[in-house]
Order: C-alpha cells, then structure tokens, then sequence
C-alpha cells in the first residue's frame, strides 16, 4: 500500500473514527479529560464533517488542486485551534484531555505536511 496514494483514505478514516469514538463517549471522555461537553461534541461534530470532506476527495479521480489546499488549509487551522484549546484548558483539563488536544494537533500536523508535500500527486488525475 502506497501511503500517498492512500493518505486522504487515512486522513477521512481518522477522521471518521476520532468523530464518532468522542460523540459516542461524550459523557465519558467528559469526566475523564475534564473539558467541557460543548467543546467534545463541537469538536466531534468538526472531525465528522471533515471526514465527509477527506473522504469524498479519496473518491474523485482527477481533484482539483484547490481541493488538496483547501484540505491543508483546514488541517492547520484544526491544528492552532487544537493548541489554542489545549493553553485555555491547561488549568482545568486532564492530563488525558491535554494529550488529546495536542496528540490531535501532531496527528493533524503530519496530515497537513504530508497532503501538501504529495499535493501535485494527489491532484493528478489516477486511473
């Protein structure tokens, strides 16, 4: 497997997965990081609606460049927001909700740079 022919398919997946795994344990994930439920399910509700993107673009055979920036784009700003979050709640948070927030902006992180350093790649037409 060709991770830069399948990193959208990576990306829509974590995505997908990050979403669903906070909206199904919000009470939980509430106690355990100490974060507000609000911010879980915002920020669910973000990684769902991202998925849609990331997993759609995996589909289209010739995409758009402007599609790929756009997908960094958004992947970096979830990164400063996920970093902005993380010294908001660096008084009140967990430990385990710190480590997510940041452990989400590294994981995001090394999407942008690989989407952007493979963009030429992902925007060529495939067969």
């Amino acid at each position: 497997m060709d991770i830069r022919q399948n990193i959208l398919l990576i990306d829509g997946i974590a995505a997908s997965c990050a979403g669903v795994a906070v909206i199904s344990s919000t009470n939980w994930l509430q106690g355990l990081y100490q974060l507000p439920e609000q911010l879980l399910v915002s920020m669910a509700l973000v990684n769902l609606s991202y998925a849609v993107y990331s997993l759609t673009l995996s589909t289209i055979k010739s995409r758009p460049m402007i599609a790929i920036i756009v997908l960094v784009v958004a992947n970096s700003l979830w990164v400063i927001h996920c970093l902005r979050l993380s010294f908001h709640y660096a008084d009140s948070a967990s430990l385990f909700g710190l480590l997510h927030l940041v452990g989400e902006a590294f994981f995001v992180g090394a999407l942008a740079y690989f989407e952007w350093k493979w963009r030429g790649r992902l925007a060529k037409k495939r067969t």
